[in-house]
Order: C-alpha cells, then structure tokens, then sequence
C-alpha cells in the first residue's frame, strides 16, 4: 500500500484526535471533567483547556443567573386562609460538582428541587402571617426571610438563590369577600381612632391657647392697671403740688375749664341759682386776681 496515499488519512486522524484532546471554557460557563464518569476537576478558568481522548470526558453548564417560574398554588397563612401565590425565583451555579451529585446535572430537576426548596419557606412564612400582613405591612420581612432560608437550603446543591419574588397573591373567590370586609373593617376601625385621638388633640390645643389667651389678657390688664394708677397718682400729685402753689389760680383754672365743657354748644341748656358758685369768675371778673 502506498505510505503516501495514508498521510492524509493520518492526518485528518491526528487532527481529530488533536481535536479531542482540547476543549474551550467561555466566561459565561462552568466545566467539570471527568475521568471514567468519575469528577476529577471543577474549577477551570476560561480559555483552552486539554484532556485525554476516550477517557477523560467534560460537562458545561450556564455561569448566568437563571430564571424559574412557579405557576399559582395554594398555602394557608396563620388565620387558616387559603392564598393562590405566583412567585418566581432567581438562581444560578456556584459548585459545580456539588450540583453535578446532587442534581446530575440535570437543569429541570435542580429547578424543581429548588422551587421546592423555595416552597417550604413560603409556606413556613404564610403559616405565621395574617392575611393583612402577607399583602401589605410586612410583606417585605416575610420575603427577606424566604430568601435568607432558600439561599442556606440551595447552598447544599451547589446553587445560589439570588433573589425571590412574589409575583401575585390572590384570594379564592369563596373568601375573597368576606377577608376584604374584614380588611375594610379594621381600616375604618383604624380611621375612627385617629380621627378621635385627632379631635382629643385639638380639643387639647384649643384648651392650652384659651388659657394662653386668658392668662396674657389678665396679665396685660393688670400691666395697664398698674400704669394707670401710676399715671393717676402722679396727675394727682402735680394737682396738689399746683393747688398748693397758687391755690386760687387753680380754681380759676379749673373754673375755666368746666366753663368750655358746658358752654358754648347748641342747643345747651344750664339752669343754675344765680347766687352759684359756678358764675363767680363771670359775676366777679377780678375775683380770680
């Protein structure tokens, strides 16, 4: 046979075995090999990587977070009520070779081993809530607890749960009705506290300014009071002090005076004795020198 004529053949066979001892690792993979089905390695940088032909053999699964949907189900929450949940969940590989034993590596069955994982804690969650405070107050709380309990669970299958949603949660509709009568109930029951605790507080305020109002106008009155009495007693004392100057020139003064408050306006009428006192300046015009 002709050496020439079987080069290329042994050719095409030594690229192809070349072929089979080389296999690539992408950054958006994990690898595993295997030495007759048993794992000999898990951790593989990206780039090219060798193995044996016919013995060693290797296994790629996703680096990426994955998404799996769990269709409506039904969990009782505390009060023994029924709630249809729609949740999903966010995973991804973190040990390959432990998901590899525990899952075979089989993505649908690590999905529902997972989703079951996730289950537990929604129904562990629900069982200690009130309807109100599944869908409403502490939803928040009740999901940081299903996910701190699905990641140490996943952990144990090579898996990390990144994240948990609740999608949707809906009453069936034989206790739909009477739960959002409830629910209305304990919100005007609510309402009607504030609104009472509200009309106590401003009766309160009310009070505190009537007594505010009252104490400053008794207080300035009895500063007007004093100011008053002060000025009357110094007008007093200027009085006396002039009557005691020069006490019939005061009379005048003061005979003056009642003489421009009663005279001179229209249609005025003063009925005196002519003998009075009243008219002595008038009667007497030097009798005030």
């Amino acid at each position: 046979m002709n050496v020439r004529a079987l080069m290329p053949f042994g050719l095409l066979l030594l690229a192809w075995i070349a072929s089979m001892s080389v296999f690539t690792v992408d950054e958006r993979e994990l690898a595993i090999k295997f030495r007759l089905g048993e794992i000999i390695q898990t951790e593989f940088e990206p780039g090219l990587h060798f193995k044996m032909p016919f013995i060693n053999n290797v296994k790629k699964y996703p680096r990426q977070i994955l998404t799996q949907t769990n269709p409506q189900e039904l969990f009782l929450t505390f009060e023994k009520k029924n709630l249809f949940v729609d949740f999903f969940v966010k995973w991804r590989i973190i040990d390959v070779g432990a998901y590899y034993r525990a899952t075979r590596g089989d993505e649908a069955l690590a999905a529902q081993r997972l989703i079951e994982i996730v289950k537990d804690g929604v129904r562990s969650e629900f069982a200690k809530r009130t309807v109100p405070q599944v869908v409403t107050a502490e939803r928040r709380e009740l999901l940081d607890n299903m996910l701190a309990s699905a990641r140490t669970n996943a952990r144990q299958l090579g898996m990390e749960v990144v994240d948990v949603r609740v999608k949707r949660t809906e009453f069936p509709e034989q206790v739909s009705d009477s739960v959002f009568d409830r629910m209305r109930q304990e919100r005007a029951r609510t309402a009607s506290e504030l609104r009472a605790q509200g009309a106590e507080n401003a009766e309160q305020i009310r009070a505190e300014a009537d007594r505010q109002r009252t104490v400053t106008l008794a207080e300035a009155y009895r500063e007007a009071e004093k100011v008053r009495g002060a000025g009357d007693a110094e007008a007093a004392r200027i009085y006396a002090e002039a009557y005691r100057k020069d006490p019939e020139f005061f009379a005048f003064y003061r005979s003056i005076q009642a003489y421009r408050r009663s005279l001179g306006k229209e249609n005025d009428l003063l009925v005196l004795d002519q003998d009075s006192e009243f008219f002595r300046y008038m009667e007497r015009p030097n009798a005030g020198r």
